[in-house]
């Protein structure tokens, strides 16, 4: 059967590609709930009432590997061969020490497809979240009054960094400017990546100064389209989490990379399909550009900036957010101004940053240069 085409009627003030993303997403948490069991019914409406839908469908493709596991790897627990034949008896009969093993497993376990084996790794920011889906829904279950005992109490902690604990990886101004050389010149890429670069080196600059200037997530960037920009008003319009609308001002330096992009590389709008023709940033197959495709642009650029000799360790987009307030911090601007700019729920997550100083341990060793004076202390053979 073909696959059925998508058509949005949109009567709100949001652009189509936003409607049609939040569709996509709702849609596959729907697709996800039929491959679960149906007593699960009240806990996934706990999820479409209380979680982001990005979460809920996080939380949806853990606990269907959850179902899987205990199939594949606790045949004492089930006898079911699908995750939607679980019997609400069997899973009754799990005790915390069973869900205890499955968070340890989760640490590092094997998939074997066709003739490849992939070796999955997990942190413990991971695990939490994969323990936390799992936890809610024992909990929701024995809220209902489906199962008799909430086993949650007996899941074993995990140790997960609080967010002051973790280093602060961001740019540092020489870095952001290398940066911005090697995209504006094509300097250090590679002859492969050079043919590229000469066709996309004003949509990537666009990009990169658009992360650098306002700290967007990946996701906001990645759906802006052509009409989000009112040049005259001087502004544009982005979508936060929740769907919130927020507008942003535009300066003299993202006006004019975007304007050059606009009026210099992109194509013209009828070399572009219907579908795409609003999409402000572009591949070369003039469709509108993912998130991993942005991500990949992001880290080649980075990597170039910190002189890492590998795209595998240069940053991704949000380390481009973490730069963006590390640096508006830094040229003195208001906590409360930068958590606005920046979309952050809490002001404390602003406060990480305005705590990081960025050349705090640069100077500090400066400073304690033993072996270069030592070598100023000893005489040159002239002054013996």
């Amino acid at each position: 059967m073909a696959e059925k085409i998508i058509k949005v009627h949109n009567k709100s003030d949001k652009p189509d590609n936003i409607i049609k993303k939040e569709y996509d997403i709702n849609s596959r948490s729907r697709e996800l709930e039929k491959e679960l069991p149906p007593y699960l019914s009240g806990f996934f409406a706990y999820l479409r009432g209380n979680v982001l839908p990005m979460t809920r469908l996080a939380y949806l493709f853990d606990l269907r590997f959850f179902f899987r596991y205990i199939i594949a790897e606790r045949p004492d627990l089930t006898s079911a061969e699908t995750p939607r034949e679980i019997k609400l008896g069997e899973l009754g009969r799990i005790q915390a020490a069973d869900i205890n093993m499955y968070i340890d497993y989760c640490r590092s376990y094997e998939v074997e497809e066709d003739d490849m084996i992939y070796v999955h790794e997990n942190t413990n920011k991971t695990l939490a979240r994969k323990k936390s889906s799992v936890s809610v829904m024992f909990k929701q279950l024995y809220r209902d009054g489906l199962l008799e005992k909430n086993i949650t109490d007996g899941f074993n902690p995990i140790r997960v960094q609080r967010p002051g604990e973790r280093e602060i990886k961001a740019l540092q101004d020489d870095e952001v400017m290398k940066m911005l050389d090697a995209v504006s010149t094509g300097a250090h890429l590679t002859d492969k990546e050079h043919e590229f670069w000469e066709k996309t080196k004003k949509r990537d600059k666009a990009i990169l100064i658009l992360f650098l200037t306002y700290g967007l997530r990946i996701s906001e960037l990645q759906q802006l389209n052509v009409s989000s920009f009112n040049f005259q008003r001087g502004e544009f319009k982005i979508y936060r989490k929740r769907a919130k609308e927020s507008i942003m001002p535009l300066n003299k330096s993202v006006t004019m990379v975007i304007a050059d992009y606009l009026n210099n590389e992109r194509a013209d709008d009828e070399k572009i399909d219907e579908e795409n023709r609003d999409a402000l940033f572009l591949s070369l197959q003039g469709k509108r550009m993912t998130e991993r495709a942005i991500r990949n642009m992001c880290k080649k650029y980075t990597s170039i900036g910190m002189e890492t000799g590998s795209h595998k360790t240069g940053y991704s987009p949000h380390k481009l957010r973490a730069t963006a307030a590390t640096s508006l911090i830094g040229r003195g601007n208001s906590i409360f101004d930068v958590q606005a700019l920046l979309d952050h729920e809490q002001v404390t997550t602003t406060q990480l940053y305005a705590a990081h100083k960025q050349n705090v341990k640069r100077d500090l060793v400066r400073g304690m240069e033993w072996e270069v004076e030592r070598r100023e202390g000893i005489p040159e053979d002239d002054e013996i």
